[in-house]
């Protein structure tokens, strides 16, 4: 269980780290978007996938602040068909889900994009602001053993937001 953020080039590091300095030095503010949740399902490898969107995020600005795509995926253990998790599954998983979006969102640091189920995973997704934050509060987690069932992330660099997109578009307008 390793989490980790990737760094997509330098040139990029450099530039957001030149905008950051610049929105520090401004004082620009952000106004976040109160979360409105849609619902989505399709089938992906023959299995239904279930997701809840934040429909929100559609049309936010200024996308650039929220530049790293943080994705958690748990394995989920107790199932029914189709890879769906069992009504206990879900009593167990879900207020760890609840409690950790709270904290990875905590101090305005992320934006909440999509929970989706599928394939005895649950994948949770956020847009973050400042990666580290995110990652040492994931990292602590691991190592205090405080989750109720393995799991993973990866973080990367995501400027225009390339791996949100196709969640974007599945929000109906």
């Amino acid at each position: 269980m390793a989490g980790r953020y990737v760094f997509k080039d330098s040139l990029v590091l450099r530039k957001l780290f030149r905008k950051k300095k610049q929105l520090e030095e401004n004082e620009v503010r952000v106004v976040l978007p109160e979360e409105k949740f849609s619902v989505g399902d399709w089938k992906s490898e023959g299995l239904p996938c279930v997701a809840v969107l934040n429909s929100a995020l559609k049309d936010f600005e200024p996308k650039e602040i929220f530049s790293w795509h943080l994705s958690v995926i748990i394995d989920l253990d107790d199932l029914i068909e189709n890879g769906m998790p069992s009504q206990e599954e879900r009593e167990i998983v879900d207020p760890f889900c609840d409690k950790l979006d709270e904290e990875i969102k905590a101090g305005g640091n992320a934006l909440f994009l999509v929970r989706e189920t599928w394939n005895a995973t649950r994948r949770l997704v956020w847009r973050v602001y400042d990666p580290e934050i995110a990652h040492q509060h994931l990292q602590y987690i691991v190592d205090h053993h405080r989750h109720p069932r393995p799991f993973d992330w990866h973080m990367e660099q995501d400027i225009h937001w390339d791996n949100a997109k196709w969640y974007l578009e599945q929000i109906k307008t």
